[in-house]
């Protein structure tokens, strides 16, 4: 007995080791954006080029230990290969200039402005974790498995999620793949941003008028709608119906990452009152995977309930429930949520959920339409009870009593801490 206790130890302590250095190995002979149809990038001149073949990376190439471990997630998807067009900042929109760089706690950015006040972005479709990554995690030689959980996300959702907006009259930031050359007009930013691969968006930010929505007179974030919500008061509301049809759109295409910082604004205004259209933003996360033992185990609810897998079925509503829909959405009924359940369903009709994903390549479609259309519709048809939760949650919720995640709290404190409709008459 003692014996085998002995080699089920030695066992196990074995296996561990295995599994510890198969995680924090990286032998670094991956690119972060590979070119498939142009033989030297380094001397070749894009200007006689008006597309090229590419795609995101091999940085998420997986085995089946690390699959079984990690996940297969979107794997394929990273060194799949697409057609996109080259872009040239000089000849954007006329010429733009670069504002400054922006970008979370994973994407790097460039944000640009146009002479007439038109603001663009530049969004990385490689991700770039560092600061995700705990001390502990460091000490431990652990990074790579934090670095690889970015496979969880998928890297062209964005276009296929955008046309689904169109379906239901949602706004959304009309992003596009492009690639970015090195090029005089990114100057200092060359080494960092040149030779990579973006989503060219539209911004939360500006008085040009990029949408189809009449006497807009600004495009703001949040925390300049709650800067307006004061000036403005009771002449200021938001489209609350909007936002709630915004908000049931991400929990069918599995966006679980939606704090306030992911929002805009496109203001209009009419005899003197103004109305804020909510302005969704940032679709790294739809679709999003949660595959595999070690990412199995820190997606449980009870470590962190926002961290939700893209499934047919919604296991933890209450984890998707935000501070901003608590702090926007209050006074709104029942009735509102589940109208605009309805109207989601009858505009997602099968035929629109498989044009938008025929968006993908050959390739891309093959690999994960099927799966990502069951889940879709599985969603959508169980619309109307979600809703409903998702109502009877905030109203059991209390008011908040902290500020919104990006509000300065010396302006916003005072009068609109607890939620938007809170301000003195």
């Amino acid at each position: 007995m003692k014996r085998f206790i002995k080699i089920f130890i030695i066992t196990a302590v074995v296996l561990i080791a295995v599994i510890y250095f198969k995680l924090i190995s990286d032998n670094g002979s991956y690119e972060t954006c590979n070119i498939h149809n142009i033989d030297d990038i380094h001397n070749i001149d894009y200007n006689k080029h008006d597309r090229l073949t590419t795609s995101a990376g091999t940085l998420y190439e997986g085995d089946v230990l690390k699959n079984i471990l990690q996940g297969k997630n979107y794997r394929d998807a990273w060194t799949a290969k697409i057609d996109v067009p080259i872009l040239f900042l000089d000849t954007l929109h006329g010429g733009v200039n670069i504002v400054k760089e922006g970008g979370g706690k994973q994407t790097q950015s460039l944000r640009l402005k146009s002479s007439d006040d038109l603001y663009l972005t530049l969004r990385s479709v490689n991700k770039n974790p560092d600061e995700l990554i705990p001390e502990y995690a460091k000490t431990l030689g652990l990074e790579t498995v934090v670095i690889d959980g970015i496979s969880a996300q998928h890297p062209y959702a964005s276009v296929v999620v955008a046309k689904l907006s169109d379906v239901i009259n949602l706004l959304h930031t009309h992003p596009k793949l492009v690639f970015l050359p090195k090029q005089a007009a990114l100057k200092s930013y060359n080494s960092e941003y040149g030779n990579r691969l973006y989503h060219l968006e539209f911004e939360n930010k500006g008085t040009y008028n990029w949408t189809t929505l009449e006497s807009v007179i600004e495009i703001i974030d949040t925390e300049d709608l709650q800067k307006l919500k004061i000036t403005h008061r009771s002449k200021l509301e938001i489209d609350k119906k909007m936002l709630i049809r915004a908000r049931l759109f991400d929990l069918i295409i599995g966006d679980w990452d939606r704090h306030a910082k992911q929002w805009g604004w496109i203001v209009t205004e009419k005899d003197s009152t103004f109305l804020a259209h909510p302005l969704p933003m940032d679709r790294d996360n739809a679709f999003f995977k949660v595959e595999g033992i070690i990412p199995s185990l820190i997606s449980d609810e009870s470590i962190t309930p926002k961290l939700q897998s893209f499934d047919e079925r919604i296991d933890y509503l209450e984890g998707l429930v935000y501070d901003f829909d608590l702090y926007f959405l209050q006074n709104v009924s029942q009735a509102d949520f589940t109208s605009e359940a309805k109207f989601i369903q009858e505009q997602l009709t099968d035929q629109n959920i498989e044009q938008a994903l025929r968006l993908w390549n050959t390739e891309l479609y093959n690999l994960y339409a099927d799966e990502i259309k069951t889940k879709l519709k599985a969603r959508r048809d169980n619309l109307i009870p979600i809703a409903a939760k998702f109502h009877s949650i905030i109203k059991a919720k209390p008011l908040l009593n902290k500020t919104l995640k990006g509000s300065e709290p010396n302006i916003v404190n005072r009068q609109l801490l607890k939620c938007f409709d809170c301000i003195e008459k």
